[in-house]
């Protein structure tokens, strides 16, 4: 088996630098052929991946957090290879909201490359996200309103590890406020009073939040979580709630399931998709149902 590695050595503040020889060897005592290429700044490994020559690998890999696999699947996207092989992932990044979809942790990566020997693949949607003219291609969740706050507050804290987001949640707190949102749910128009919108094509974010409970990743949907007004404490206390994902059944919380979602902000703000923070609302999104193949667990 011969794969792309697409390698992130700055992922989990530098851990995965110190990884790599063992999963050098641990990908070669599997009779994986693995070229690594090595990222060396935000957006390289979308780079990457769109130069390089799928016809000579078998599976193209991503190994960091949510951000390389984000980049990758970015640059997949751009490849003009006429062949287009499965793409798999070894998680080591301190975000890993999609290793959960396949039932790894964060020290899993053993098991991850044990994945990635067994050839098996299941066929997932895409989500693609349309702003400011650029064209986006996302897994897991892009967020708008308060929850982007959060992200971009929570970038300089990520050496806090899963703990980042909840102290950029408690330093964003004190400027809550709702907007006006208008959504446009497959041609079906709704208006809200909101803090936020989440739109998912799978379940979690940041690694340990379930944001979207009801999400699937093969079903032709992307899930949208909305946040409509709420009080700062109605929010602390709501927030717990996202672990386990019971938040959706608060009242203040709306959950939608459609192919096709525009968002408009009545104040536009960033987007985070898959945890990067690119591009301005408005926002249309749209589920690529079956776009890809990927590498996945034994049933």
């Amino acid at each position: 088996m011969k794969i792309l590695v697409i390698y992130n050595p700055h992922a989990g503040n530098g851990r995965a630098r110190g990884l790599l020889p063992a999963i050098r060897r641990t990908l070669a005592e599997k009779a994986i052929d693995a070229d690594i290429l090595m990222t060396e700044c935000s957006g390289h490994a979308v780079t990457l991946a769109t130069q390089a020559d799928f016809a000579n690998y078998d599976a193209v890999v991503a190994s960091g957090g949510d951000g390389t696999l984000f980049e990758m699947l970015n640059g997949y996207f751009r490849n003009s290879s006429e062949r287009k092989p499965p793409l798999g992932l070894i998680p080591n990044g301190t975000g890993n909201a999609f290793m959960k979809e396949l039932g790894l942790r964060k020290s899993d990566w053993r098991k991850a490359i044990d994945i990635i020997a067994g050839k098996e693949t299941r066929t997932l949607d895409v989500g693609r996200l349309q702003a400011q003219d650029q064209t986006y291609y996302f897994l897991n969740i892009v967020g708008m309103g308060f929850v982007a706050e959060i992200a971009a507050a929570a970038v300089p804290l990520k050496w806090l590890g899963n703990a980042a987001y909840t102290a950029a949640t408690l330093l964003k707190l004190p400027s809550l406020k709702s907007q006006t949102l208008t959504l446009e749910i497959d041609g079906e128009t709704i208006v809200r009073q909101g803090v936020f919108v989440e739109v998912a094509n799978s379940r979690f974010t940041g690694t340990t939040f379930l944001i979207a409970p009801k999400a699937k990743l093969d079903d032709g949907l992307l899930d949208v979580v909305l946040l409509k007004e709420i009080s700062r404490i109605g929010l602390l206390r709501l927030f717990n709630s996202v672990y386990d994902g019971s938040h959706i059944h608060h009242p203040a919380v709306e959950y939608f399931q459609a192919r096709s979602i525009k968002v408009t902000e009545e104040f536009p703000g960033y987007l985070v998709p898959d945890g990067e923070i690119l591009g301005r609302s408005p926002a249309q999104f749209d589920c690529l149902r079956g776009a890809i193949e990927f590498l996945w667990p034994l049933d």
